[in-house]
């Protein structure tokens, strides 16, 4: 197993039904990286210091700073929470009985804002320089898919770090076992890759897809790009396919299960059907540092700002 890629060949690739491009793959040094994945999780190379969780006294407050006392743990990260409104005696005790229940320590930093809520805490998030946030996602669900909040919308567009909203927060967080990763051919793409394999291994993961998304939109630019341009051509279903391996393998070894897909639709939506019908548990978005503005998302993931098929990790 040179290459890691377990089962196919290009010529066999080109034979099977177009329904089915999966590629698996497992890397090697299975047994030493399991001793160590973990913790690598836990030491000084965790790329977040600071992790956040923006909390109201909502019903699911507890169930949200319970998932971010999991998050925060994963990264040996310190922990601040952000509150909308004034510090009085009512709320200083909320905010210990909560402290207290989740076994999260009774001095942890609490930032008092007041104002408009997205607004504020935009704000703080900056001015403390704070590397995650975490939130609850959801502000209502039609048929099969639930629709962002606003708060949690414009964190996914303008926070100025990374961002992990849960959908269905617990008191006691249940792993996730299936992750979907969309693949952003990019540094930060890639940064963002090697960031999801520690703590997809930390979550015992079963299975992450690294999913490309190819929209009908992709493949007219690509075909306007090829006859405009002199020597480039349209990349062919094997060579989307080869490239996403490339991709992939580039991250270095993991010990977790991986299968690369490129999903084809005429909408980006067609990801989100995805992540639903894997029963995905988390979904993993790389995007570039916003500077404080809407970011103008690519066509292909602009549907996570309104339709969040499950949670979502914002990688910045």
């Amino acid at each position: 197993m040179k290459s890691g890629l377990v089962g196919r060949t290009r010529r066999a690739r080109r034979g099977r039904p177009r329904t089915a491009p999966a590629h698996r793959f497992y890397h090697p040094c299975r047994i030493c990286l399991a001793r160590d994945i973990e913790s690598a999780l836990m030491t000084n190379r965790s790329p977040y210091k600071t992790i956040a969780v923006a909390s109201t006294f909502s019903p699911r407050f507890r169930q949200v700073l319970a998932e971010a006392k999991r998050i925060q743990e994963r990264f040996s990260a310190d922990l601040h929470l952000i509150y909308v409104g004034k510090r009085n005696e009512e709320t200083a005790r909320k905010f210990s009985d909560a402290l207290a229940q989740l076994e999260l320590p009774v001095d942890s930093t609490i930032h008092y804002e007041e104002g408009d809520p997205p607004e504020t805490i935009l704000r703080s998030l900056a001015r403390e320089k704070i590397d995650m946030v975490v939130a609850g996602a959801l502000e209502k669900e039609i048929v099969l898919h639930p629709f962002l909040g606003n708060v949690a919308r414009r964190l996914v567009r303008e926070a100025p770090c990374s961002v992990m909203l849960f959908t269905r927060p617990a008191i006691n967080p249940q792993p996730l076992r299936r992750i979907v990763f969309v693949a952003d051919y990019s540094d930060y793409g890639l940064g963002a890759l090697k960031k999801t394999l520690p703590f997809a291994a930390a979550e015992s993961c079963e299975r992450l897809y690294v999913i490309r998304i190819i929209t009908t939109f992709d493949r007219a630019r690509a075909s306007i790009r090829g006859d405009a341009t002199e020597g480039e051509k349209p990349q062919t279903k094997d060579e989307e396919e080869d490239a996403l391996e490339r991709f992939v393998l580039s991250a270095g070894a993991t010990d977790v299960p991986m299968e690369a897909r490129c999903i084809r639709g005429n909408t980006g939506l067609a990801a989100s059907d995805f992540v639903q019908s894997v029963k995905a548990d988390l979904l993993v978005v790389p995007m570039p540092k916003s500077a404080g503005a809407i970011q103008q998302l690519s066509s292909n993931i602009a549907w996570v700002t309104d339709v969040i098929p499950c949670n979502l990790w914002v990688i910045r």
